[in-house]
């Protein structure tokens, strides 16, 4: 099965505390590959360095056989990339965002043009599509994002809580198309804390807990080690939590108390 991405003993630290922790792991093509884990295990980190945007790390990365240190860029024409916070360009209309990314990507204008503006009707944004994105919705803006990391027809996908702000029927849209995406090939590296989603959508799931890979398989690979039905609660067993109940009624409690 052929490699798309390749960690071997990726380890990182933020002064201290150590984040990412003697990482290993080989992402196939066609793969979906859910990445989970509590918040600060390492997930957006992980993310981040595979693509280029943090440094100071140990060990090594390829993408498509590139070592990513050796500064080509080539590679990254082939990559799509929905961030968990964006720091899009608001001033601009999506007309002209989109376009501006397609380009980036070697689009040409009438190409990215063409095809930013169908994406947009298909996710029924297109009565938008010349407005400001400061005008936007947060939901309309993830929107956006998502269509920049698709319009130059990516073989990989990174996503990190791609789904934030999106109404219910884009959703499901959303995870259709990540699902007809593996099954032309492509590759999606997914991060998200919504157990239910990356259950349905992922061939493989992967929990890091405290920098570390605790669990790699399917969904089916998991409930079997476990005996738990659901992936929320494989993860509450394999990170320790079990405390939710407990917590959850202390909160109402609180809420209720007569001060």
């Amino acid at each position: 099965m052929e490699s798309i991405v390749t960690i071997r003993n990726l380890s990182k630290s933020y002064g201290d505390k150590e984040v990412l922790r003697d990482i290993n792991l080989d992402v196939h093509k066609g793969e979906i590959i859910g990445y989970i884990g509590p918040n600060g295990a390492g997930k957006s980190t992980t993310v981040k360095i595979m693509l280029g945007l943090v440094g100071d790390y140990s060990g090594d990365i390829r993408i498509f056989g590139e070592d990513i240190r050796d500064g080509k860029v080539d590679y990254k024409k082939k990559i799509g990339y929905v961030p968990e916070t964006a720091e899009i360009y608001e001033n601009l209309t999506a007309r002209e965002y989109l376009t501006f990314i397609g380009e980036l990507y070697g689009m040409k204008y009438e190409e990215a043009n063409k095809k930013a503006g169908k994406l947009m009707d298909l996710f029924g944004v297109k009565d938008v599509y010349d407005a400001r994105i400061s005008s936007y919705s947060k939901g309309m803006k993830q929107k956006a994002l998502i269509i920049s990391a698709l319009i130059n027809d990516p073989e990989v996908l990174f996503l990190d809580e791609p789904l934030s702000g999106m109404d219910a029927n884009s959703v499901m849209v959303f995870k259709e198309v990540l699902a007809e995406l593996a099954r032309k090939g492509k590759t999606i590296f997914y991060s998200s804390h919504i157990m239910e989603v990356v259950e349905k959508i992922s061939s493989r799931i992967i929990l890091i807990n405290n920098g570390e890979i605790v669990a790699d398989g399917s969904f089916n690979d998991l409930k079997g080690t476990t005996m738990d039905s659901s992936l929320e609660e494989i993860f509450n067993q394999l990170t320790g939590f079990n405390e939710h109940e407990k917590i959850a009624k202390e909160i109402v409690a609180t809420i209720e108390e007569v001060i």
